[in-house]
């Protein structure tokens, strides 16, 4: 009796963590109870995959190609600063083609000391000089571009995962897919398309002059209409000045709510990025008018601090993703590392952009190349034809064995239900994600619930057949079919675990479910059942098994 009140009391432990571990899947339970208990009683229960309670899927793509022609025009600025610091007069250093840089000069003799700068930039080589040797062209190397490639998915990922947790998501799911792909499930977001303007945002931010001096600059139309600017750039693509460009600012009219555009001669060359920044929040001005307050790293205030003695009385850009936010004046030296971005911003469109800036800017354009968007209201239909599902599966093989197997039946019947609370009870302990798959892990995990007690009562069976005693039947069918239980059950739990490790979102939960009813299965097959002929066998004498 002492091995049976031991197993018992392992029963009874094994239900009760079950119990508890699944109270806060329960909300309407958890939510009753005192305060004093929730602190002990575990926070996480289960949690509902995308297919069950709804959200965003997202499968997209980094421009990688964009990030290394990014890389290498921060290039060309650092090799500008570098000439003029050096006293280099060179006509032109662009970028050309993918992942070229082209200087051009007038005096032979300078080829040299432009060369003499490659060891400051040792990730670029000599290919080619053109027209007498007037103009040297650099290639970055292939390892380079390569490594590019791979910081870019990995600073995207980093990215995308800060400006998420930002935004306040349970549970998202965030991993590189293939080469270059991100996938991204956000269950549960009520917000589809601003987390999808939130995550695509490249949030480039770019402080750059005005060209006032040119003749353009007075050309421009001091405001168009919302969707005319590719018209506008069509008009003047001839006279843009090389290295400058027309980037357009938003604008909301007050009075009616229209919104247009004031386009601006900027130059192309980056004063100062937004790598530099170290926070962003949002304020509110005079006018109740939110603006974003930006505060600059030790680096980036002295460059800002430096760029704007340089240039006073004149305008800067502050530009995101080319689109212009505004254009002040520099009235005096700014020190003290801060600036501001203002616009016709909404408190919402502020937050977002203050959390972009803080998680920092996208290494890269993303492209979406697959959106699926599950509503919460077809999530629970597919919860409730769920619990439906096990439901009917679980009456059809309690009336089976019942009917089949009689007394013995019953038992198996309770072993199913034990099996049952067990696994959801370790789903809930370990925070599982539940998927529509999972549910029909759980229905599979009821049919496979009952198997190994098929395979002990038919040996109980040719047991009895044999006229051997109630116990030492009961005895025999467990201890024969024993190795061929853990065999069956071994060769799914390898088949579950490579699911597991091989397979993506719905095929994992599957497997979950699966490995663990399995692993479950073992227990109160070989336990939970076994104990209750031995607690019939230990009562009373019993000549006569119902099986």
């Amino acid at each position: 009796m002492k091995k049976v009140s031991g197993r018992l009391a392992l029963l009874a432990f094994v239900l009760v963590m079950s119990f508890i571990f699944f109270l806060p899947s329960y909300q309407p339970l958890y939510r009753q109870l005192p305060d004093w208990l929730k602190t002990v009683l575990p926070n996480k229960g289960i949690t509902l995959g995308l297919d069950l309670q709804g959200g965003i899927h997202l499968v997209l793509e980094v421009e990688e190609d964009r990030a290394v022609e990014i890389a290498v025009d921060r290039s060309v600025v650092a090799i500008q600063d570098l000439l003029v610091e050096k006293k280099i007069p060179v006509e032109s250093v662009k970028r050309t083609g993918f992942a070229r840089l082209s200087f051009s000069f007038q005096n032979t003799e300078l080829k040299e000391q432009i060369q003499k700068l490659l060891d400051d930039f040792p990730a670029f080589y000599e290919v080619e000089s053109v027209g007498d040797a007037h103009t040297v062209v650099w290639e970055l190397r292939e390892g380079e571009i390569k490594r590019i490639k791979d910081s870019a998915i990995n600073q995207a990922l980093e990215t995308i995962r800060n400006r998420i947790d930002q935004f306040g998501v349970a549970e998202p799911l965030i991993q590189r897919q293939g080469l270059n792909q991100i996938v991204v499930q956000l269950p549960g977001i009520k917000e589809p398309k601003r987390a999808k303007d939130l995550i695509k945002e490249t949030a480039l931010l770019e402080f750059k002059l005005l060209d006032e001096d040119s003749k353009l600059a007075l050309d421009l139309p001091q405001r168009i209409p919302k969707g005319k600017e590719e018209e506008v750039l069509k008009q003047f693509a001839g006279k843009i000045p090389e290295g400058d460009e027309i980037l357009f600012e938003r604008v909301v009219d007050k009075d009616s709510g229209r919104e247009y555009r004031i386009p601006y001669l900027v130059k192309k060359r980056v004063m100062l990025a937004g790598d530099v920044l170290s926070d962003a929040r949002v304020s509110i001005g005079q006018f109740n008018d939110p603006y974003v307050s930006v505060t600059f790293d030790a680096k980036g205030a002295r460059e800002f601090e430096r760029i704007t003695a340089e240039n006073v009385k004149k305008r800067m850009a502050i530009v995101l993703d080319n689109t212009v936010y505004s254009a002040p004046v520099i009235q005096e030296r700014i020190s003290g590392g801060r600036a501001q971005i203002t616009g016709a911003f909404t408190m919402q469109e502020a937050n977002d952009l203050a959390i972009v800036l803080r998680a920092g800017a996208l290494p890269a354009p993303l492209k979406i190349i697959q959106d699926l968007t599950v509503g919460p209201s077809l999530g629970q239909d597919s919860i409730d034809k769920g619990i439906k599902s096990t439901l009917l599966a679980g009456t059809m093989v309690v009336l089976f064995m019942m009917v089949y197997y009689r007394l013995s039946g019953v038992i198996a019947d309770f072993a199913l239900a034990l099996n049952l609370i067990c696994l959801i009870g370790a789903l809930a302990a370990l925070n599982a994600t539940l998927t529509l798959p999972g549910i029909a892990g759980i229905i599979l995990t009821i049919g496979m619930g009952v198997d190994s007690n098929v395979l002990i009562f038919e040996r109980i069976r040719e047991e009895l057949r044999q006229g051997k005693p109630v116990r030492l039947a009961v005895d025999g069918g467990y201890d024969k079919a024993l190795l061929t239980i853990i065999d069956s059950h071994v060769t799914t739990l390898i088949t579950g675990f490579a699911l597991f490790l091989f397979g993506t979102g719905p095929i994992k939960g599957f497997a979950v479910t699966l490995c663990l009813g399995i692993a479950i299965n073992l227990f109160t097959a070989l336990v939970g059942t076994k104990v209750i002929f031995d607690i019939i066998n230990q009562r009373r004498k019993v000549e006569h098994l119902s099986i």
